[in-house]
């Protein structure tokens, strides 16, 4: 018989009945047969003896009379004040958050991290979520000190009125420190060489500069390097990015748009970029120096661990390339155009997106070649495009009437997926 398992009625009547006349080792050969213990034979016979037979025949809880380490409602009562201070804040307000919180403000007794969560539930606050993966299943990855990388993502926002910004995030990933954030109207090449701009003036340059695929901030795996690529490069930090379709690499921005969020979305409406900048530059301020970080060894806040480890050693810069020189406004000086050009001959300017207009047609090159100057060589119906070397970059004929685009004979839309590891991975 099990410790838990409940004693057959029949033995316990024949233990209350049990005669006081048995013979020497009655006792042990009954235990023996029904797989008990002499210790209970012994307990229920003196309850028989003193409180009657009956007292013996039904099992009794095993609750203690008094429970020392029970929480008081007062301390339950507390502990939700806190939970929903927290959230009307904006802030996290999780087990741990208000466990922290209640320790942070001196209060006596404070539930331990398991109660909390338990009395949440218990209250309906939290919301149970059983297929949620434990913390013990995460694997971490993190750089050994502060400034050996920084992560840079940006995120869409609606002001009143319904006009769409993004917001700018830069965050260090070794101390989860808000090293600059910029609001802007678009996900723009020049916006982000601002707010890396902002970082590297308060906090040094970093080694390393991780952000997603986008055009705007590292467009490298699609063939050709943007302007922050560069722009970093001539400092000497190595910007790399996670893989496609792997956004869990920029998991700690992703994470950090979160709690953004949270905390916006318990403040007013901005209006204007101004009003946005001020709201996101208080929040930083927030999350840096008084929030307590879940992702940190102690759960300290971000600024304590900024500071708690030397800074890396800042990379050295490269030397700029020959024939391109940065302006002020950061753009890119192209190289002086060829003259006395044939009258078929014409410079062009691509776009965005690589591409020409001749006579209403939009002609695409490719993307690799975005606002490079090129030479449009028009031969009769034969239209050829070329770099200012001369080398051909890609040939068309000439569109007939009501067609407006000609493609490069390439697929548009996104690239399939390989099953190949890539070569830059």
């Amino acid at each position: 018989m099990t410790v838990n398992e409940p004693i057959d009625p029949r033995v316990r009547l024949a233990i209350a009945q049990w005669p006081s006349d048995a013979p020497r080792g009655a006792v042990s050969t009954f235990c023996a047969e029904h797989r008990i213990s002499r210790k209970t034979f012994c307990e229920l016979r003196k309850r028989a003896r003193i409180e009657g037979p009956a007292a013996a025949l039904e099992p009794r809880s095993r609750r203690p009379r008094s429970s020392p380490s029970k929480l008081h409602n007062s301390i339950k009562s507390q502990a939700v004040q806190v939970r929903a201070a927290l959230e009307a804040s904006g802030l996290d307000h999780g087990p741990i958050s208000v466990h922290d919180k209640m320790h942070a403000m001196g209060m006596e007794a404070v539930p331990s991290i398991a109660s909390l969560a338990r009395i949440f539930r218990e209250t309906g606050v939290a919301r149970f979520e059983p297929k949620k993966k434990p913390r013990s299943a995460w694997r971490r990855f993190v750089y050994p000190a502060p400034n050996a990388c920084w992560q840079l993502d940006a995120t869409e926002y609606v002001l009143t009125g319904g006009r769409k910004c993004v917001i700018f995030q830069l965050i260090d990933d070794h101390s989860r420190y808000a090293v600059a954030s910029h609001v802007a109207w678009g996900e723009t090449a020049a916006d982000a060489i601002i707010v890396f701009d902002k970082a590297v003036l308060a906090h040094g340059v970093p080694q390393r500069l991780l952000s997603d695929n986008g055009v705007a901030l590292n467009p490298s795996r699609r063939g050709f390097s943007g302007q922050l690529v560069n722009h970093v490069s001539t400092l000497g930090t190595e910007a790399i990015t996670g893989k496609p379709y792997k956004p869990t690499t920029q998991g700690k921005n992703e994470r950090f748009h979160q709690t953004l969020f949270r905390y916006r979305d318990k403040q007013p409406f901005a209006d204007t970029l101004t009003n946005l900048q001020a709201q996101v530059d208080a929040f930083d301020d927030i999350y840096n120096s008084e929030r307590p970080h879940q992702g940190l060894p102690g759960r300290v806040t971000p600024e304590v661990a900024w500071n708690a480890t030397p800074k890396a050693d800042p990379p050295r810069p490269k030397p700029e390339q020959p024939f391109f020189a940065r302006t002020a406004g950061r753009a890119i000086r192209p190289v002086p155009a060829p003259a006395d050009l044939p009258a078929d001959i014409t410079v062009r300017t691509l776009n965005s997106a690589g591409t020409f207009t001749l006579a209403r047609v939009i002609y695409i090159v490719g993307g690799q070649h975005r606002h490079k100057q090129v030479l449009v060589i028009v031969d009769g119906d034969n239209i050829a495009v070329s770099d200012l070397d001369g080398e051909i970059l890609i040939e068309h004929t000439r569109a007939p009437a009501g067609v407006t685009y000609v493609g490069n004979g390439r697929p548009r839309g996104p690239r399939p997926r390989t099953t190949g590891p890539s070569p830059m991975s």
